[in-house]
């Protein structure tokens, strides 16, 4: 295990990270690194989790009206953490690359401010048009840090939009990819557990939502139209020529009206992510 505080993200020159944190200044932000080794093929999988301990959308506040549940904002983060302690006590003979961005997204007097220009680390400038779109910012910087350090194919996984909850409801999580071949397999890890995805598609046309003008993206578009897809090509920016596959787990991560999951956090994601690594071993 590795792990970043304030002072080595910066550093580092992981701008969406160090932009997010600023509204929380008594909260240090994490980046935390996991690395699993299980005498695999040498193929390394990465595994990325949206981990915003508690989201008040920052300067571009929530409504008060269920603000409450933003301590699930880290529901990816929990299950990627998880996924990898059983892949370890199962020993599962995979590689993997585990990797948590952690922060508040607080409002403050220093906090990050829509208008604000920053760099993310692997050089591409965004215009910050809402700061309630954080999770793409630090899960950017995640993306590439975990390409970076040997990951040979990436899954990221998050409570990302409120889109997805609107379009699929509770019943499945949004699957995006860039790679057929590993979208097929998230998509049979997830029906043999029961944690079930949808796909939704990629088309060069989404990226044209969030084309800055003055910088190379924004990271919410004008337009309320394809909010989960857009989000998701945002994030395909930064993975560095990986195939990768992106789970929307808004709708899925808390009260889904389930009676097996009980009432608030659902754990989604740690079945499908053990399952997964099972079948890429």
């Amino acid at each position: 295990m590795e792990i970043l505080d304030r002072v080595g993200i910066v550093a580092a020159g992981m701008g969406g990270i160090e932009a997010v944190a600023k509204g929380g200044e008594d909260v240090e932000p994490q980046l935390i690194t996991l690395k699993y080794t299980g005498a695999g093929s040498g193929e390394k999988l990465g595994l990325v989790g949206k981990s915003v301990t508690f989201d008040t959308g920052g300067i571009s506040i929530k409504p008060s009206a269920g603000m409450h549940e933003m301590k699930m904002d880290m529901s990816g983060g929990a299950a990627v953490l998880e996924a990898v302690n059983a892949i370890a006590e199962l020993n599962v003979p995979i590689d993997i690359i585990a990797v948590l961005p952690s922060t508040e997204n607080m409002p403050s007097g220093t906090a990050l401010k829509p208008g604000d220009i920053i760099t993310q680390l692997n050089g591409k400038t965004v215009e910050v048009t809402n700061t309630d779109a954080e999770g793409r910012l630090i899960l950017a910087d995640a993306l590439v840090h975990c390409a970076r350090e040997g990951a040979d194919r990436m899954v990221d996984i998050a409570t990302l939009t409120g889109a997805v909850l609107v379009g699929l409801g509770s019943t499945y999580a949004a699957l995006i990819s860039n790679d057929e071949d590993l979208a097929a397999a998230v998509s049979a890890a997830g029906e043999r557990t029961g944690e079930l995805v949808w796909r939704l598609p990629l088309h060069d046309e989404y990226k044209d939502l969030t084309k800055g003008e003055i910088t190379d993206l924004v990271n919410a578009s004008a337009q309320r139209k394809a909010g989960t897809i857009y989000a998701a090509s945002f994030l395909e920016e930064f993975t560095e020529g990986k195939p990768w596959a992106h789970l929307d787990i808004a709708g899925t991560a808390w009260d889904t009206g389930r009676e097996y999951w009980g009432k608030g956090p659902t754990g989604f994601g740690v079945h499908l992510l053990v399952a997964l690594a099972r079948d890429l071993a």
